[in-house]
């Protein structure tokens, strides 16, 4: 293995160990629960910030829930869906873009010695968006995994963001 992959492994590894033990040690829903009372003083631009702020969310792998409730709460069930639905999609396709760029190769030389897998991330790749669907419309998968662990199958941009965008919106509506 070059030491540049190597390097971008131990840096994914230490920074979601970091989140993790951020997670664990930091009162993050009291932390989420200020930046909710923030986000409703700024106005009309609260779901826009809202938004942005559960794109970031997703990658570091907090949990949304209490900012979809949230945005449900101050915005309304239609302004607030909208809020997270952006919000959600824009964090899910940077996760899937990071662990794409950033481990793609290096899951890729992994998988070539398993046969299974490589017909698992074939079987991805051809039916990717029905895949993607099926798998968002299930509350049993774990969604921040999920963003990261399809960046390193052959489902195309495309389909990943609209089945993700299709499949979650039941569940931030509800």
């Amino acid at each position: 293995m070059q030491p540049a992959n190597r390097l971008r492994i131990v840096l994914a590894l230490l920074i979601v160990a970091a989140v993790v033990v951020g997670l664990s040690i930091l009162p993050v829903k009291d932390y989420l629960a200020i930046l909710l009372r923030h986000i409703e003083s700024v106005g009309p631009w609260g779901p826009v910030l809202l938004a942005g702020v559960y794109a970031i969310a997703c990658v570091l792998f907090v949990p949304g829930s209490i900012l979809t409730l949230g945005a449900g709460f101050l915005f309304g069930v239609f302004q607030g869906t909208i809020a997270v639905s952006v919000g959600s999609v824009l964090g899910a396709t940077a996760a899937f873009l990071v662990g794409k760029t950033l481990l793609g190769g290096w899951i890729e030389r992994r998988i070539a010695a398993y046969p299974r897998f490589q017909a698992v991330d074939r079987a991805v790749g051809e039916q990717g968006f029905k895949i993607v669907l099926l798998v968002r419309l299930s509350p049993l998968f774990p969604f921040n995994l999920l963003n990261y662990a399809f960046g390193l199958t052959r489902v195309r941009l495309w389909q990943y963001v609209l089945a993700s965008w299709i499949g979650m919106l039941p569940g931030t509506l509800m």
